[in-house]
């Protein structure tokens, strides 16, 4: 049996945050949605592939900051662009810098749908705004939406202070079920203004699923028929599929797509892009404007970031290292004899315990991960991790290795 972690700073810094921050760290950050008593809470520092704790532990990370850390943690050659922007330049001003149009045109050329761009701060601004814009130019209300979509008003799954009347033209379908969503489309047709959908399927706690032969491209023609803004949400499939996001890989385009995370390596920056017919309502007819959407520093991220994953392969290389962790997983899943699922190969590793009638699969999914992270190995149990570029050979192999043994040790419980 695995020592369990010495973590008292962590534990410490937590009570002291409770009396600070509601709930002591923000949402999805909260120690419910890992192992209780069992994770840390608050990380120091992190470099490449490794993540370091207040309480000195060190980590593979596969949970990559839910996302942005597509290259690594620290990379030197993104940092150093943005010290010299802050630097020589500065960064925040009244009026836009011109760095803006040199990415936006960077995004033209690798976004299949992108026409033009709005850059925003976080996923949940690109998600509301691509709705509005659809709205806008469409002049319809209703919203077909399969995913998650953020934290605003219209999506968030938690209704708490949230009056029906703001989300009460929102109707959910679920992934790769088209029938459904034909259904929807239908009987709401003379008001219906967008489909948001994530291309890759990643509900929370659920198995993360690719899409049925001919599922996006009968969304997308579904789109069509009626008359409907098709919106992509690619917040995390962005620059991980491919350059060009999931849009690309499959091969379907969109007519809206709201892209983030990956895009920067870390720094706080998403965008809406689309076609240029739709997004032109932007200029008069929708409102949009933040004091730090135009922030330069950001943006000078995502360029460096996107050069980096061009010029040296990067995709390719995760895609490689993602297969190959998945594929030797699988086995190990397999030769375990456990009610256990690995899915979202290869960039999104999720390994998860179907529900059964006696609440089993809760006692196996908390002392498999209760395992893992004594291993010193970084997953969460309800939301999928990622592959990053700088996972070595050798974290694949320790980490195939220790969700072996955290498989075995879950034989007395089965």
């Amino acid at each position: 049996m695995t020592e369990k972690l010495k973590l008292r700073k962590s534990f410490e810094m937590f009570e002291e945050a409770q009396r600070l921050v509601p709930g002591g760290v923000a949402g999805i950050r909260r120690p419910y949605n890992f192992v209780p008593g069992e994770y840390p809470i608050f990380f120091d520092s992190a470099k490449g592939s490794h993540v370091i704790d207040v309480d000195g532990n060190e980590y593979i990370d596969y949970l990559c900051a839910y996302g942005p850390i597509i290259i690594g943690y620290g990379e030197d050659e993104i940092d150093d662009a943005v010290y010299r922007q802050i630097k020589d330049k500065g960064f925040c001003f009244s009026l836009t810098q011109p760095i803006q149009n040199k990415l936006i045109q960077k995004l033209t050329e690798v976004v299949p749908c992108c026409e033009m761009a709005a850059i925003v701060k976080t996923g949940s601004d690109a998600t509301t705004i691509a709705i509005r814009v659809a709205r806008g130019y469409t002049g319809k209300t209703k919203v077909a939406r399969c995913g998650y979509h953020g934290w605003h008003d219209w999506c968030v799954e938690v209704k708490g202070g949230i009056p029906n009347k703001f989300y009460e033209d929102i109707i959910e379908f679920h992934y790769n079920d088209l029938d459904l969503l034909e259904e929807i489309v239908k009987k709401n047709a003379a008001d219906m203004a967008a489909i948001i959908i994530t291309p890759v399927g990643h509900p929370l706690a659920h198995e993360v699923e690719m899409p049925k032969l001919g599922y996006l491209e009968g969304v997308r023609k579904l789109a069509d028929e009626y008359g409907v803004v098709l919106i992509f949400d690619e917040i995390r499939s962005g620059f991980r599929c491919s350059i060009g996001g999931a849009q690309k890989y499959f091969g379907v385009t969109p007519d809206l797509a709201t892209i983030g995370k990956a895009m920067a390596n870390g720094y706080s920056i998403s965008a809406l892009v689309g076609k240029r017919e739709i997004m032109s309502v932007l200029a008069d007819k929708v409102f949009l404007s933040s004091t730090f959407f135009p922030n330069s520093d950001a943006q000078i991220a995502a360029i460096k970031t996107i050069e980096i994953l061009e010029r040296d392969h990067i995709l390719d290389a995760i895609y490689e290292k993602g297969m190959y962790f998945a594929k030797a997983v699988e086995k190990v899943v397999a030769d375990s004899g456990m009610p256990v699922n690995f899915s979202g190969a290869p960039w999104m590793p999720f390994i998860t315990f179907p529900k059964d009638e006696t609440g089993l699969y809760k006692k196996l999914r908390n002392e498999f991960y209760t395992q893992l992270i004594r291993r010193k190995v970084f997953l969460q149990p309800y939301h999928h991790g990622y592959i990053c570029y700088r996972h070595s050979q050798q974290d694949l192999d320790y980490t195939i290795n220790a969700i072996k043994e955290s498989l075995n040790e879950l034989k007395p419980i089965a």
